[in-house]
């Protein structure tokens, strides 16, 4: 049982009538549908080729898989929104019709977008934007009553600037979560994942100032999303890229799975089902 001291009883959401219970630490696969993904974008597969790795992620361990269509990487532009929505129903379409069970998160800042994608089947919406991007995004989410993923940024560009070094960074999230949580619970909101926000709007000492605090959070009472794959606080540091980046990818998942993160969001599924088990061996 996936348990912390602060919280002792295993969080839940519900989607769709049904409850997901983070008993133990789910998997989230990442579906790169943006062709200036800064890691392994699938914009170009064929339908059959993504089916397989869908597929291939189910198989080797994921609970979720999230699609998104346009990069987040920083100072990206969005794409025009026309283009987004291109990028994302198609495939949307084709993985709901090969896996009707399966839960199928979208990474879109874009409450038109969002209801779109809610209207053909998703069941989760993850806002990177932190509420900021669309003034309709929480509205859309109320009318569906799907489960949202409020991640830590700053108002003025979705990763344009970066967080004062003045802050105490932990204090901040919290101060952060904290308001925007009850904001959405006001409007109706209740199945709320927070993500730390790793890489977004933040320094590379800022990042690794939320791992050695990531407890914390947990006083928050709600399931926590990790996103830390392959991303510049990892390869910066070790002085690499993102294509050499997977061992240390994979040893901050087994810091962050040791401090109970209820979902990780990764590129590479096997590696971090890998994780898991012998995790869940060592103090299951």
């Amino acid at each position: 049982m996936y348990r912390e001291s602060l919280n002792p009883l295993p969080k839940t959401i519900n989607i769709k009538g049904a409850l997901f219970q983070f008993d133990k630490p789910k998997i989230m696969g990442i579906i790169n549908l943006s062709p200036d993904s800064f890691y392994e974008n699938d914009a170009k597969k064929k339908e059959r080729d993504l089916i397989k790795k869908v597929s291939s992620f189910i198989e080797n361990g994921a609970d979720i898989i999230d699609l998104g269509g346009s990069t987040t990487k920083p100072n990206a532009e969005l794409p025009a929104l026309e283009d987004e929505l291109k990028r994302v129903v198609g495939p949307l379409k084709q993985i709901r019709a090969a896996f009707p069970k399966l839960i199928i998160s979208v990474d879109t800042v874009r409450h038109e977008v969002a209801e779109k994608c809610l209207e053909i089947g998703a069941d989760i919406i993850n806002d990177v934007s932190g509420g900021f991007h669309s003034q309709q995004m929480w509205k859309t989410v109320e009318k569906y009553k799907c489960p949202y993923i409020l991640t830590h940024n700053i108002d003025g560009g979705i990763n344009k600037s970066v967080m004062s070094e003045s802050k105490n960074t932990i204090v901040e999230l919290i101060r952060f979560f904290s308001k925007k949580i009850t904001e959405l619970q006001e409007k109706g909101i209740y199945d709320i994942i927070i993500d730390p926000g790793f890489g977004f709007s933040k320094s590379l000492n800022q990042n690794y100032e939320i791992v050695k605090n990531f407890n914390l959070l947990h006083i928050l009472n709600v399931p926590i999303l990790v996103g830390v794959s392959r991303k510049s606080m990892i390869f910066k540091a070790l002085e690499s890229d993102a294509n050499a980046a997977l061992n240390g990818t994979t040893a901050m998942h087994a810091m962050l799975i040791s401090k109970n993160a209820s979902i990780f969001r990764v590129h590479d599924v096997h590696e971090m089902n890998e994780v898991k088990k012998l995790w869940e061996l060592s103090f299951c």
